[in-house]
């Protein structure tokens, strides 16, 4: 009798246990050879200083002073190293830690703040302020992306995130100057934003238009009925229509004054407040209540939560409501935080730095809020650059935020995967 002899063992993984992807290792390998040249070889000369905190802070911290070639030298040899190690596992069928894109990325971006600044008029810079801009920039993409969260864990793709997010600063505008209450507007922003998810929802759940299509269509129309009525009635009498009052701030005592994160985090208006109340409530509610649970089932298994009896088209349809919601309460930021007055497609595209937001941060709400924040500080840093004077060209810097989305999305994400009925219509039966 025969006997069958092993295969000798190659210590690789089978083509079919694993697969090997070199698109990160290649991103890192060329952002390093970049970080070499420019932060190594091109490193300016002068010292670069950090303010930590405004001079009538209470509590008042030592500035940082760095050496932008040390530092430059210094984070070329991590960035190559990082690269190098992930070309390593890669090649070994391994997966890239996080840990190892978190050190790549903190070395980075601190040369590249230190390399543009160094060689800025002023090699100084307020770091309290550049937090703090990126934290307030970021509140529309945080509530976009919530928007997007509850849409896609419920089966349906939200593109109408930067519609929504427009009618919402839209109506806060009117309302709020109709009123001359900044509450009425935040109220009715909430409203306009489920308007628009109310047409998603009823031709994408229930007349089975493709999702994408809707979300795409209502973007087009939400912008040219914006811009029609700014032209129209807005800007024909702008004291009665479009001149809203801002949102207070509101001071935590003793909170804000922690020295950095104190005055960025603790002294925010009512629509930060409702941020931090939606992350918190979102990310509880999906994952650790009945209604998450199911919201969850229909998003991946609608056939088998129908089974168990759950209504899987009224569970989308409600979730998406909410989800306009929470985008209208986003958008209503631009017109009631930021400026007192709308002006056309104000919202600039930033829907869809929330869909990226959303991809990266993996269709969870904290990751969804911690990509915000890294498109948030990617925006406020275009704007502190230009007022230096640094030699990167201004075309560059209005590209910053693009360009830091599609390099998170296409290298960092990687093979990340959305809910498996996403896109997908429910048709019962």
């Amino acid at each position: 009798m025969s006997t069958a002899t092993a295969p000798a063992s190659t210590g690789r993984p089978a083509a079919s246990e694993a697969i090997r992807s070199w698109k990160t290792p290649i991103i890192l390998g060329v952002l390093a050879i970049l970080g070499f040249i420019l932060f190594g070889l091109e490193a300016p000369s002068s010292d670069v200083t950090f303010r930590l905190t405004e001079d009538n802070a209470a509590i008042q911290l030592p500035n940082i002073v760095v050496s932008a070639p040390v530092l430059g030298w210094i984070a070329s040899v991590v960035l190559l190293a990082s690269a190098a190690y992930a070309a390593i596992l890669v090649s070994r069928y391994q997966r890239i830690p996080a840990w190892l894109i978190a050190v790549f990325a903190v070395f980075f971006i601190a040369a590249f703040l230190t390399w543009s600044i160094g060689s800025a008029r002023s090699p100084s810079v307020a770091l309290y302020g550049l937090l703090a801009g990126s934290f307030t920039l970021a509140f529309p993409l945080i509530f976009g992306s919530l928007s997007g969260v509850l849409c896609e864990r419920s089966g349906v793709v939200n593109i109408a995130i930067e519609g929504q997010l427009l009618f919402g600063a839209f109506a806060a505008a009117v309302a709020g100057s109709l009123s001359g209450n900044a509450f009425v507007g935040l109220f009715a922003a909430a409203v306009a934003g489920v308007l628009v998810s109310l047409v998603l929802a009823v031709f994408s759940i229930k007349y089975i238009v493709n999702q994408v299509i809707v979300g795409v269509v209502l973007n087009v129309l939400v912008s040219g009925l914006t811009g029609f009525l700014f032209s129209t009635v807005l800007a024909t009498d702008a004291a009665k229509w479009n001149s809203p009052p801002r949102l207070p701030s509101i001071r935590i005592p003793l909170l804000a004054d922690i020295p950095i994160i104190g005055p960025i985090l603790f002294n925010q208006s009512v629509i930060g407040y409702l941020m931090y109340i939606a992350v918190a409530a979102i990310y509880f509610g999906l994952f650790h209540t009945k209604w998450g649970l199911r919201t969850r089932a229909v998003g991946e298994h609608p056939k088998a939560a129908d089974t168990l009896g759950v209504n899987v088209n009224r569970t989308r349809f409600m979730n998406v409501l909410l989800a306009g919601a929470v985008a209208g309460v986003g958008g209503a930021f631009f017109t009631l935080v930021a400026v007192s007055s709308f002006n056309r497609d104000m919202t600039s595209g930033q829907g869809y730095i929330a869909l990226a937001a959303l991809i990266l941060g993996r269709w969870n709400p904290i990751g969804a809020l911690f990509a915000a924040l890294l498109f948030g500080f990617a925006s406020n840093l275009q704007s502190v650059l230009s007022l230096l004077g640094t030699p990167v060209p201004n075309q560059f810097l209005a590209m910053l935020p693009y360009v830091v989305t599609i390099f998170a999305v296409a290298g960092v994400v990687g093979k990340s995967r959305g809910p498996a009925a996403g896109g997908i219509p429910y048709i019962k039966g």
